[in-house]
């Protein structure tokens, strides 16, 4: 018998408390509370129907205006850092900076807000022995107390790029969502 997951209901409590700012987002968060009802490991990276939680971190520089963003190895885009949950993580935020710490070596981050800054669900295509599933990402948003960052882990490199500019590189809509939010803060 597998041991509840004790990470659940803080993040049920914080996906009820995320504030959609549009369809989409209403869509997403729906989806997130629908796994957590449906299943008691919806964070277990073998969990593919009909995916799993994942945890990412959009990450401003110190002094803000600019996203660090990684080219990530295996989709060749300009993305946030992110990935699984992995068993040792105390909660979805851990996982973020985790993921941030393996891929750019960031440790010292200052969360932004109370929460999750986005929610996104994505269809991950088939590969090796996975099947098609899809990633519940919860992503959180983070102020680097540095600039130093080194490619490392999943990314094939890492750079601070103005938010003006981010459009211009090979991204994805997810990305654009948050860096618009990022450009007109809701009041």
């Amino acid at each position: 018998m597998t041991a509840p997951d004790l990470r659940l209901p803080k993040l049920h409590q914080q996906i009820q408390a995320f504030c959609p700012t549009d369809p989409t987002e209403v869509g997403h968060r729906q989806a997130m509370l629908d796994l957590l009802h449906a299943s008691a490991t919806p964070c277990a990276r073998d969990h593919f129907l009909p995916g799993h939680f994942t945890a990412s971190a959009f990450v401003l520089a110190p002094e803000g205006g600019e996203l660090l963003l990684i080219l990530h190895g295996k989709l060749a885009r300009w993305l946030q850092p992110g990935g699984h949950v992995d068993p040792d993580d105390a909660d979805l935020e851990a996982a973020a900076r985790r993921e941030v710490l393996e891929e750019v070596g960031l440790a010292e981050l200052d969360r932004v807000g109370d929460g999750p800054f986005d929610l996104d669900v994505h269809v991950i295509p088939a590969r090796k022995a996975d099947p098609e599933h899809r990633h519940f990402d919860v992503r959180f948003l983070f102020r680097s107390r540095t600039r130093q960052v080194q490619a490392g882990s999943d990314a094939k490199a890492a750079q601070w790029v103005r938010l003006d500019a981010v459009r211009a590189l090979e991204s994805d809509a997810s990305v654009m969502r948050a860096v618009a939010r990022l450009q007109n803060p809701l009041p």
